[in-house]
């Protein structure tokens, strides 16, 4: 069950009119018996398999059922059983060594899917039982076993050192370790079962109960896990919903527990009170005699049963501090909901990165088999790392936070910088950038960076493109130029390797520089995306004392912090859209933060006369920023708020793609609706959904206009907002000029506005999205 979607709300139908087929008993292996085999054993039932259960298990003639290879399994074999139905009814006596186990194992299933290919009966044909008795040093993995009705599902009898790795159960009666059994591990489980859901019991001792996802069924009783008479039980990382039965219950003499980092929800339906039956709903129960030795923590129970969130040695407790208070136990517990809807108003989830890494039974990854996953919103309050999740689900849906740093040059093909020697990028060439590890960006955990880029003497007409190292260069592009023309523009690019690369998708050569902005991963700050908002107009004036040109090699200090809805503390950086228009000589513009020594670096190249646009994301120091005008001409300035970010927040960021979301020089179709190729008309507006993304805030696009009739400029803003007064992009008549975009979302889509009297081309692409 990934996290965000809760355990089925469906409750699992129990099969009857079970078919009985004759169970295999195995003879056990004596202590004498032959040294660890080291062949594998292959189970295939498949048409055309070749399979008999006369032979010796080869892979080209392979078992056709897993019984004839239990049968015949020695210590250190392993037994391969490919997908398929097995309809055995299957008993387990046969003994492995400590040094050499007996391993049965299918494919590991598509975490997609979840379930094994390997499927021991099915509802129409489900199997009586599943056991191992009396047996030593077993090793189950990634099977699926549907149970008959009210037959045993899985059953450990006597045994011991038996584990069972990600082996699902639908229907039946409880997985039972029973008669002494010791050392039992069964992890990265599903069990749908009639409760108890787990059982363990008569003496066993050792057992660990570790990551399952546990959803009994109730006929009677819908208890999640019980353990009674077994004692040094672990119960640690699972997730179930009990549905106004009890959660986790220790009775009888299972002393020297530990019950840690479980998710127990006993409401109904995951987040309904359960009413008139909320008294048997009760969390975490320790029965008197179970108490000694006992340890209680880092569990989350969810509130909203009803029922009690503990009962301890007969006394109940509905909140955390009072349980804490009268046991000592559960000081990191959390009594709250479990989960709830993403959003600006949801809680803090209190599952991610809160559990105890040090716990015993811990498992590597989750049920699925994820590795944990740091959630950048949320602060890591576990122990160890501190990224680990309660309950046996990890947070996969997680962001990246943002590092602003430089400007620092990464590339430049004239020096060289970032490339062996220098030369131009050839005509249709590519150039494989290392960042990671380069100009302060870490060597690892680094998901994108974001970099001022520079196309510099092109010989031709042609476009630029930047994607992840490794791919195929996608249709899509960040810069476009006319021969001879300087242009640059912000690119935000997904990193694999290590790597960027940069295509030159023209007939001639080109030169490239690159200036560092920052990087994401899984340490920095959070986004708050805003709608555009003029901070700076030099022509105005907004934000400088008086309407006038900077002067050449000039410079104006702008204050960000504190205005237009940016806090006035806290603020590490800042992003804008920045026009440069009415330049009176050829130069550039260099944006920076404020206070630093002006870098060797562009964020705006201009000719004389020409307006130009570019996205910056730089820091903020004192609250400021600082923009100086390398030109010996003056330039007038405007910059429109896009965001900020800051140590705290709800969003963060996925790189994605680049996806081409329209260009309407084509015919597209999206799920409510189509568009037939076609302009958009002068001051017109196109409404663009960005697709089906979950809790997304804003996108990070790459906008081009192409074929514009006239001068004038283009406005990406939220829907269903009146177009403000800020541009993104500024065009002369048939130029084509692209730019970096961040702009909130709203009921799925954005619109642009065409600031222009004549019609004109749109090509939008998706480079990442923030989300919560």
């Amino acid at each position: 069950m990934p996290r965000g979607a809760s355990i089925s709300r469906t409750r699992i139908a129990l099969a009857v009119g079970a078919t009985l087929l004759g169970t295999v008993g195995l003879p056990a292996v004596g202590a004498n018996s032959a040294v660890a085999a080291a062949t594998t054993l292959y189970v295939n039932n498949a048409a055309g398999a070749n399979c008999t259960d006369a032979g010796t298990g080869a892979q080209a003639a392979p078992f056709c059922t897993i019984g004839a290879a239990a049968a015949v399994a020695q210590p250190g074999q392993t037994v391969e059983i490919a997908d398929g139905t097995y309809t055995e009814d299957l008993t387990f006596t046969r003994s492995g060594t400590a040094e050499a186990p007996i391993t049965f194992r299918g494919k590991r299933p598509d975490p997609l899917y979840l379930s094994s290919g390997v499927r021991l009966g099915t509802w129409d044909k489900p199997v009586n039982g599943f056991t191992v008795k009396g047996a030593q040093h077993l090793r189950f993995a990634n099977l699926s076993i549907t149970p008959a009705f009210q037959k045993p599902s899985v059953v450990v009898d006597g045994a011991g050192d038996v584990a069972f790795d990600g082996v699902d159960v639908g229907g039946g009666t409880s997985i039972r370790i029973t008669n002494g059994s010791d050392k039992v591990l069964f992890g990265r489980g599903r069990v749908y079962t009639a409760g108890p859901a787990l059982l363990v019991d008569g003496g066993s001792t050792g057992t660990v109960l570790t990551t399952n996802e546990v959803q009994p069924s109730a006929p009677t009783d819908g208890t999640g896990i019980l353990v009674k008479d077994a004692p040094n039980t672990v119960v640690v990382s699972n997730s179930m919903n009990t549905r106004c039965y009890a959660g986790i219950v220790l009775d009888g003499a299972s002393t020297g527990a530990v019950v840690e980092n479980n998710v127990v929800d006993t409401a109904l339906d995951l987040d309904k009170s359960c009413a008139d039956k909320a008294a048997k709903a009760t969390g975490i129960t320790v029965g008197a005699n179970a108490t000694a030795g006992t340890k209680v923590d880092y569990n989350v129970v969810d509130s909203r049963s009803g029922g009690a969130a503990y009962s301890w040695a007969g006394t109940t407790f509905t909140a955390q501090g009072q349980f804490t208070a009268n046991t000592g136990q559960g000081a990191h517990d959390l009594v709250t909901p479990s989960w709830s809807q993403k959003g600006p108003n949801a809680p803090v989830d209190p599952t991610v990165d809160s559990a105890d890494e040090n716990a015993p039974g811990m498992l590597a990854s989750d049920r699925i088999g994820a590795a944990p996953a740091d959630d950048v919103t949320v602060p890591n309050s576990g122990t160890g790392s501190g990224i680990r999740d309660r309950g046996a689900y990890e947070n996969l849906d997680v962001g990246s936070a943002f590092t602003p740093a430089g400007p620092t040059r990464l590339l430049d093909t004239r020096e060289p910088i970032g490339v062996p020697s220098a030369q131009a990028v050839p005509a249709w060439g590519t150039v494989d950038l290392p960042v990671a590890g380069v100009a302060g960006v870490p060597a690892t955990g680094v998901t994108a960076v974001t970099m001022n880029v520079t196309v510099t003497e092109p010989q031709a007409d042609g476009h630029l493109t930047v994607y992840p190292h490794g791919d195929q260069a996608p249709t899509s592009s960040n810069l476009n130029w006319t021969a001879g023309r300087t242009i640059p523009n912000l690119v935000t690019v997904p990193v694999k390797d290590g790597k960027v690369s940069f295509y030159n998708a023209s007939g001639g050569t080109v030169h490239l520089i690159a200036d560092l902005a920052g990087y994401y991963g899984t340490k920095g700050y959070l986004f708050h995306p805003q709608a555009p908002t003029r901070l700076l107009d030099t022509r105005e004036p907004i934000g400088v004392p008086a309407a006038q040109a900077v002067p050449a090699w000039g410079t104006v200090d702008l204050p960000v912090a504190g205005v237009a809805g940016v806090p006035a503390a806290g603020v590490t950086a800042v992003t804008m859209n920045v026009t440069a228009t009415e330049p009176t000589a050829d130069g550039h513009l260099t944006v920076y933060p404020h206070g630093d020594k002006a870098p060797n670096a562009s964020n705006l190249n201009w000719t004389a006369g020409r307006t130009i646009p570019n996205l910056v994301t730089l820091p903020v120091k004192d609250g400021k920023v600082s923009f100086y005008n390398a030109s010996g001409g003056t330039v007038h300035l405007i910059a429109d708020l896009a965001g900020y970010y800051t140590a705290e927040g709800k969003v963060s960021y996925r790189p994605e793609g680049p996806w081409r979301l329209i260009d309407t020089r084509e015919y597209i179709r999206w799920e409510d609706g189509e568009r037939p190729a076609g302009t958009v008309p002068a001051w017109g507006t196109l409404d663009v959904p960005v697709g089906d993304i979950p809790n997304v805030t804003a996108v990070t696009l790459n906008v081009t206009v192409t074929e514009p009739g006239a001068e004038g400029h283009l406005t990406v803003y939220p829907h269903g907002d009146a177009a403000p007064n800020a541009s993104n992009l500024n065009f002369l008549p048939g130029e084509t000029i692209p730019n970096q975009v961040v702009v909130p979302v709203k009921d799925g889509m954005i619109s642009l506005y065409n600031a222009s009297g004549a019609p004109l081309h749109i090509v939008v692409d998706l480079f990442g999205y923030q989300a919560y």
